[in-house]
């Protein structure tokens, strides 16, 4: 079941209003708004062409929209944030190490050093610190580049299908490790396909559909908008509110 201690929305760290986003004739978004609560962990769903990707890509300031603004809060608002897409960009011929130093050049922390051992601490990959990212497994080449948007220690991190190529014993230890990265304080705002995971693991989630914002709310709310029975699991409360919707 998903969290109850969603925290209070009253304290954001991400304010979304009216963001739109066009390709052409074809709009991805329209006019979309929401906010994030610091250590808040928020699913992103909807069908395949939702604009999941495309809503990651601006709040991690990838993309510029057409119209709207995404605005920081709180007292970390001066740092980036962070973004894990959904294709790696770690070097699999470089050491876990070796790609921390990289990208924390990158990011121009102030303690190189400090920070790579931090984040080798932190994602329990100080033992593997001197593989090569290439002899890995999906589950920790993973919270490698989940580690590499950590390196300037963002306020909020986005992550697009994080735990999409994982067998079920590596979801178990990134999500494992992405509560605690909440329960920290960072907020993590997450796209998935994988409905079940939203249920078990979100305080809300978003349901996106032809780039329109449909529901804002809990999974429970998700349930209670699609009118479901009490034996129906979320992925088929999702599928009945998206009909009846007319997505």
């Amino acid at each position: 079941m998903a969290p109850t201690d969603s925290p209070a929305l009253d304290a954001p760290t991400l304010v979304v209003r009216g963001v739109g986003m066009c390709f052409g004739e074809r709009v991805a978004l329209r006019d979309v708004s929401f906010e994030v609560a610091r250590g808040e962990l928020l699913a992103i769903i909807g069908p395949n062409g939702a604009g999941k990707t495309t809503l990651l890509s601006i709040l991690g300031a990838i993309r510029k929209p057409d119209g709207g603004s995404v605005e920081q809060k709180g007292p970390n608002a001066e740092k980036r944030i962070g973004w894990v897409p959904q294709q790696t960009a770690v070097y699999s011929k470089l050491t876990v190490a070796q790609n921390l130093r990289l990208f924390a050049r990158l990011e121009k922390v102030d303690d190189l050093e400090a920070t790579v051992e931090r984040m080798l601490e932190q994602t329990a990959l100080s033992e593997r610190a001197d593989d090569e990212l290439g002899s890995l497994s999906g589950g920790n080449r993973q919270r490698v580049n989940i580690a590499v948007g950590l390196l300037a220690d963002p306020p909020v991190l986005l992550l697009d299908e994080p735990s999409g190529a994982l067998d079920p014993r590596q979801r178990q230890r990134l999500w494992s490790f992405i509560t605690t990265l909440t329960e920290r304080g960072t907020s993590v705002v997450f796209a998935t396909h994988d409905i079940s995971e939203a249920e078990r693991h979100a305080h809300r989630v978003l349901v996106l559909a032809d780039g329109e914002l449909l529901l804002d709310g809990s999974p429970a709310q998700l349930h209670s908008a699609a009118g479901a029975s009490q034996g129906e699991d979320l992925e088929q409360a999702f599928v009945t509110f998206l009909r009846t919707k007319g997505h």
